[in-house]
């Protein structure tokens, strides 16, 4: 009867020890797999900023203040979505040359036009310099923070942006904390399939994961417009 006790102790053990090893494994794996999607997240976007970077600041101000973009862009059908933005305070991430923030600007807001690259921010500063341009500010960001004060903006407004960003509910939940309880966020971005414009496939974000990342941020309302635009979505957020 001891020795069945003691066979059965050990076999116990033993099977025990196996499944906890194996639970420990399994949790091992599945923290490797987070952190892989991570890193392949943060790879996948920082191919971005680099595929856009190939590009010479010459051929990037061409390309962005082109009237190829015009067609496909119809800024007037943009700011017409916006309404009323006079005596608004609005933050325009990844401005770029000002493509839009002049535009913004010129329709009456206070506009911060926001990037990460001290060449944009130099040809910007030029530019309203020259062109004796008023309501707009420069900031330089941080790549991880929209380097916002509580409650600062009406809006943040980011057009063909989100997919440069990194670790993008924290970001937006900073962009959230920054946009005053009755403002909003404005996103504008390409549909993740072949277009005859913008990035590549693999660089985009789809549509649906936006819209999931920013209800994880925070954001509790969220309008959608399809039809807006021939090649991008508009999403609407508001805290």
């Amino acid at each position: 009867m001891n020795r069945i006790f003691l066979l059965t102790m050990v076999i116990f053990i033993a099977c025990r020890g196996k499944h906890n090893h194996e639970h420990s494994k399994n949790e091992n794996d599945m923290q490797e797999h987070k952190h892989s999607q991570a890193n392949h997240e943060n790879h996948e976007h920082g191919r971005a900023n680099k595929h856009m970077h190939q590009s010479s600041l010459d051929d990037l101000v061409k390309r962005f203040e082109s009237p190829e973009r015009d067609e496909y862009q119809q800024p007037d059908k943009v700011l017409a979505y916006l309404g009323d933005i006079k005596d608004k305070t609005i933050m325009d991430i990844g401005a770029g040359t000002g493509y839009f923030s002049v535009k913004l600007a010129d329709h009456g807001a206070h506009v911060i036009a926001a990037d990460v690259d001290d060449d944009f921010q130099d040809y910007l500063k030029k530019r309203i310099e020259d062109n004796h341009l008023t309501g707009i500010e420069t900031r330089k960001i941080p790549y991880d923070s929209p380097g916002l004060s509580n409650q600062e903006v009406d809006m943040v407004f980011m057009v063909n942006t989100y997919h440069h960003i990194e670790n993008r509910v924290e970001y937006f939940n900073k962009v959230r904390q920054g946009i005053k309880n009755d403002g909003s966020l404005v996103i504008i971005d390409f549909y993740n399939i072949e277009l005859p414009v913008g990035p590549p496939v693999g660089h985009k974000v789809d549509m649906g994961v936006v819209v999931n990342e920013l209800k994880d941020a925070g954001f509790e309302t969220l309008d959608l417009d399809v039809n807006l635009l021939p090649y991008q979505f508009v999403i609407r957020a508001r805290k």
